[in-house]
């Protein structure tokens, strides 16, 4: 939970006022997780008599900011934002002090996930996104909060409620995180087990990104998993991580058919529906889902 506070020597964190943007209110956000009740005071220029255990960040251009001719620049080419900076600092502690196992990789992968992107785009390195509508990142979120033309909000008013928000969505990225991580080191081991290009798991887990960026997974075809809706799913893997092409799909016939229309052309008893797109099976039992997946390789639809 944050605090704004006005007297410089009730704050444990000064930032700027004015024009929110993701990455000081992401930093607010951690910091509020990280130290619990945390007191912030929002300013324009960074008052002298602050105490030195006042952390000062995205302004005054000293540990926690980023706006100095040397800011620092990761070695991927990625400028720190003050979200980045802070989160270097006291990252792991925090993650520690939630005794999570792995927290090297869960820190490696949060950055990874979450945290370079609003460094980027602070920074004024924009995602190119070909798209024929409007996308909004997490930092054209985060700005929708600033006061609007002709709204009685105020600006205090206005962060404190984003700040929650991130907050919020903090924890759920974190989650999500913790659960990733476990999950790829389970589809690693089972990928290091399986020869041909099914993979099997016996119960669901977010599989795609650890195929697509290990080398066992480079022969995996089709992923046949139990689906939350009863039976299992069967899904095709796409070529690699920024191209979502199906490197094999399932055969044209198939497409947009269900139930007794997709068991008389499959042959297979207990096919229950394939995607008009030709990605995604559902089948019956697991047999059934092993079955269709090898029919579908041996007729080697690229397209």
């Amino acid at each position: 939970m944050i605090t704004l506070v006005k007297d410089i020597k009730e704050a444990n964190g000064i930032t700027h006022n004015g024009t929110m943007h993701a990455d000081e209110v992401f930093a607010t956000a951690f910091l509020s997780l990280y130290f619990g009740n945390f007191k912030v005071m929002r300013v324009s220029e960074v008052p002298i008599d602050i105490s030195s255990n006042t952390l000062v960040y995205d302004i005054g251009k000293g540990k926690f900011d980023h706006h100095q001719s040397d800011a620092r620049v990761r070695d991927n080419g990625i400028k720190y934002s003050s979200f980045g900076l802070l989160f270097e600092e006291f990252g792991i502690d925090f993650l520690k002090k939630m005794k999570l196992k792995n927290t090297k990789a869960i820190y490696n992968y949060f950055v990874k996930d979450f945290i370079e992107g609003i460094d980027a785009i602070d920074n004024g390195i924009f995602p190119d996104v070909k798209a024929n509508y409007k996308v909004k990142t997490v930092s054209d979120i985060i700005k929708i909060y600033n006061p609007s033309y002709l709204s009685n909000d105020s600006e205090d008013g206005q962060f404190i409620k984003v700040v929650n928000l991130a907050e919020s969505i903090l924890t759920e990225e974190l989650k999500n995180v913790v659960g990733k991580v476990e999950a790829a080191s389970k589809v690693k081991k089972l990928l290091n087990k399986t020869k041909g290009p099914l993979l099997i798991l016996d119960e669901y887990l977010p599989y795609e990104e650890t195929v697509l960026t290990s080398l066992a997974g480079k022969k995996i075809k089709f992923v046949i998993y139990p689906s939350n809706r009863g039976g299992y799913g069967i899904k095709t893997v796409p070529i690699s991580t920024t191209d979502k092409t199906s490197r094999v799909y399932f055969p044209k016939s198939w497409g947009g058919l269900s139930n007794s229309d997709l068991e008389e052309v499959t042959g297979i008893k207990g096919s229950l529906f394939c995607h008009t797109n030709r990605f995604l099976m559902t089948a019956s039992t697991l047999d059934t889902a092993k079955k269709l997946a090898e029919i579908a390789l041996d007729v080697n639809e690229k397209e």
